[in-house]
Parts: structure tokens; C-alpha cells; sequence
């Protein structure tokens, strides 16, 4: 529990800085930011925000073993924020790959200078694109990756909390050999 809640607060924090320093200058006033980085942002911090849920959940059940609602809680919002974060580390994949393969150009489509290179990383700063490119595609690249790896981590230990509740409630194979009178 204390450890989805940590990795939790990780993803939300970065997710914001993503926003907070590469999404708003690339967005600009034309909003013409492509789908994908929006998207991959937004889960990333409800992943975050779930996670935080479920480990709040998993230190409540810990305290209450005998309690079924508990449980059924457990398991619910474990196994909807294991594949959430799932998504979310493909989405931040996805991410990552589009933006290297493109060398940044699509992340900086919203930039409507035709002053623009090939190649993101060379910097340029015209009056149709304010911010440095460079900048943006070096800091969306340091911040994705991190929480990507959150993310994957979120979803291992959103999983291991299901088989937890599935254990309690006596359901799936290492159920038998724990016993109720053990809880």
C-alpha cells in the first residue's frame, strides 16, 4: 500500500511537470497539440490519482482482514487501475517512440513557423515559435521515460494487490493453501 502510494504521488508530480513545462508551450495559443501527448498526460496522472486509492485501500484492508466489502473494494480498484497503468505505460511508450522517430517535430507541430527544422533538437527561437525547441524535446524525453517506468511499476503492484483480494475472498489457485483461519 505505502508503496503504490509513493509511486502514485511519483506519476502525478511528473505528469504535472510534463503539463506544467512541455505541454503548455507546445499547445500555445493554437491548441494544436496532437492527440497522443495530450492523452498519454492525462492518464498518466489519473493513473497516479488511482494509485494513491489503491494503496490508501490496501493499508485499510491490512487493518481489517475480516471485512469482505473491503476486499471486493480491493479488487476492483486494484485490477482498474492495473490495467490503467498498463495503458498508461504503452501510451508513455507510444509517446516516446513517436517523438524520436519524428525527432520532435510532432511535438512541436503546434509551433506554426515555417522557419522550423527537420530536426527538433536544433535550437530556434523565431517570433511564430517563443520557446526553444530543444528544450521541450529534451525535457518531455527526461520526464517520459521515468514515468513510463512508474507507471509499469504501478501496474505490478495494482496486480499483486488483486491476487491479495482473490486470495482473501478464497478464489484462484493459492487460495486453497491459504486457509481462512490464517486471516
Amino acid at each position: 500500500g505505502l508503496g503504490l502510494i509513493v509511486l502514485g504521488h511519483g506519476s502525478l508530480v511528473l505528469g504535472a511537470i510534463v503539463h506544467g513545462s512541455v505541454l503548455r508551450h507546445v499547445a500555445g495559443a493554437s491548441r494544436a497539440i496532437t492527440p497522443e501527448y495530450a492523452v498519454a498526460n492525462v492518464v498518466s496522472v489519473g493513473s497516479g490519482l488511482l494509485s494513491i486509492a489503491v494503496g490508501i485501500v490496501a493499508i485499510l484492508v491490512s487493518h481489517n482482514l475480516s471485512r469482505a466489502a473491503l476486499h471486493w473494494t480491493l479488487l476492483s480498484v486494484s485490477l482498474l487501475n492495473c490495467l490503467l497503468a498498463t495503458a498508461c505505460s504503452v501510451g508513455l511508450a507510444l509517446a516516446i517512440a513517436l517523438t524520436v522517430h519524428s525527432r520532435g517535430t510532432r511535438l512541436v507541430m503546434g509551433c506554426n513557423s515555417s522557419a522550423l527544422p527537420a530536426d527538433a533538437r536544433a535550437a530556434i527561437v523565431t517570433n511564430d515559435c517563443p520557446f526553444n525547441t530543444t528544450r521541450i524535446y529534451d525535457t518531455a524525453l527526461a520526464l517520459w521515460f521515468p514515468s513510463m517506468m512508474l507507471a509499469a511499476a504501478e501496474a505490478v503492484l495494482s496486480g499483486r494487490c488483486c491476487l491479495v483480494a482473490l486470495i482473501f475472498r478464497g478464489i484462484g489457485p493459492c487460495a486453497r493453501s491459504y486457509g481462512k483461519d490464517q486471516v
